[in-house]
């Protein structure tokens, strides 16, 4: 590894730490901004509707509620780094082990859905870019602009009408197994690979245009070689840099399409968190989001610099 690569890898580090310190800081303060006593929210989920004093003032104290708010941010951030996400008011379970029930159906649902979208914007993009200003790319760019239009959530409510009902393919009500999630994944990949598809195009068309593109033609190379060996390569690294970013909208929205075709993940409970006002719960929800996010970002950070040495200066 060379020093250049060392020092910028160990930059996106530290901004990953930075980032996520904030995010936890953020989130952390959903609690105390919320309307209501936690420590009386717990009693009733734990169903002691009537605690004394002692009892309230133990919680107080085991929570840090009675410290300053500096003190309470840095109690709160070592228990969750120890897995401790609090209680959720309306089970009385740990969060962390109701958002891991309910983890691998998000899991499975957001991963085809990622794949199917990458897998689908680099065929639509490679097929626009070969057949350019022919009919291929004029449909392909009417397919992106209506996507890019349609909300997901419009579509879901589409493929739920007519395909599940009205054709009778898949099941109203799902289970979370992998039989099921070829609908709700490709309703998600559908629509993301809209805005993919556009951007991955247009920096293949960019990279075509290119110098060492040009010269590679003049040397008498294919237009499918030029392609696949100088455009491709060079243009990716915006489209891997925009599945980062995406990768928080991607959670964020889970829970409409996971309400939808009821698929039982994370973002289902979420809904049902909120409509009850169920704050660890959405405080654990908005803490993996942000995490994922962080994480992915730095995964695309990593990889782009492996792809592209221009991006190997320090942060």
């Amino acid at each position: 590894m060379t020093p250049g690569l060392a020092s910028a890898i160990f930059g996106r580090l530290a901004q990953a730490v930075l980032t996520a310190l904030a995010a936890s800081m953020l989130v952390w303060a959903l609690l105390p901004l919320a309307p209501g006593d936690p420590v009386l929210r717990i009693f009733e989920a734990r169903n002691i509707l009537e605690p004394n004093d002692l009892q309230i003032a133990n919680l107080r104290a085991e929570m840090a509620l009675d410290q300053p708010l500096p003190n309470q941010f840095a109690h709160w951030l070592i228990r969750v780094t120890q897995g401790d996400l609090s209680v959720s008011y309306r089970t009385g379970r740990p969060v962390l082990s109701e958002l891991l029930d309910r983890l691998p159906a998000t899991l499975l649902l957001l991963g085809s859905a990622l794949a199917g979208s990458i897998a689908l914007s680099l065929l639509l993009s490679i097929i626009a870019v070969a057949w350019h200003g022919k009919w291929p790319d004029r449909a392909i760019m009417l397919y992106t602009q209506l996507g890019a239009a349609l909300p997901t959530f419009v579509l879901a409510l589409l493929v739920l009408q007519y395909v599940v009902v009205g054709a009778g393919v898949g099941k109203v009500l799902a289970n979370g197994s992998a039989s099921l999630v070829l609908l709700p994944a490709l309703t998600i990949a559908v629509d993301r690979a809209a805005g993919w598809t556009q951007l991955l195009r247009a920096s293949l068309l960019d990279a075509g245009a290119a110098n060492h593109a040009m010269v590679a033609r003049a040397r008498g190379a294919t237009p499918r070689y030029v392609l696949l060996r100088h455009s491709l390569p060079n243009g990716i690294v915006p489209f891997l840099t925009a599945i980062g970013i995406s990768i928080g909208g991607l959670i964020g929205g889970a829970p409409i399409i996971e309400e939808i075709f009821t698929w039982p993940g994370i973002g289902r409970y979420l809904l049902q968190a909120l409509s009850a006002r169920d704050y660890p719960v959405i405080q654990g929800f908005v803490l993996i989001s942000g995490l994922s996010y962080v994480g992915a970002s730095l995964i695309v950070d990593l990889v782009t610099m492996l792809i592209d040495p221009r991006l190997r200066r320090p942060a």
